[in-house]
């Protein structure tokens, strides 16, 4: 079968709870269940964790069976060059996601570490950042 690791980066498991302004009310929770259902009907098989841990992000590219990664690395878009080595090491293709456009906040959130070793990165379009991601992955996994 085929496998896409999603990861979400610190304090995602807060989404609908903090700074609704800038990520909405939708929570985790309802964008995991979005994601397990597009994977249902694409005969897909999802790994999906959430951890405020780096080492644990590291780790879980460094063993991923998948074919492709969700990645959103929240506050370690921009500090992380131990996920970004990861990613590169395992040369798997990434797709980098985040829910709020990332260049229309402050400027240090600019600069990502992670996305020259990425396919690409969707950004800004809240939830829906996730769905167009998987719709990629799909096409790589199907490749």
């Amino acid at each position: 079968m085929k496998k896409i690791l999603i990861i979400h980066g610190p304090n995602l498991n807060l989404l609908g709870k903090r700074e609704l302004e800038v990520y909405g009310k939708v929570t985790l929770q309802e964008i995991n269940q979005g994601l397990e259902e597009l994977a249902k009907q694409r005969q897909v098989e999802l790994k999906i964790i959430q951890t405020n841990h780096e080492g644990e992000i590291v780790d879980e590219i460094g063993k991923t069976e998948a074919k492709a990664i969700i990645i959103n690395p929240g506050a370690f878009t921009h500090t992380s060059i131990a996920i970004a080595d990861a990613i590169a090491a395992r040369n798997i293709p990434t797709i980098e996601v985040h829910l709020s456009n990332i260049y229309k906040r402050e400027e240090f959130r600019h600069k990502s570490l992670i996305a020259p070793v990425c396919l690409g990165q969707i950004s800004g379009f809240g939830a829906k950042s996730y769905s167009l991601a998987f719709q990629f992955a799909m096409e790589l996994v199907e490749e």
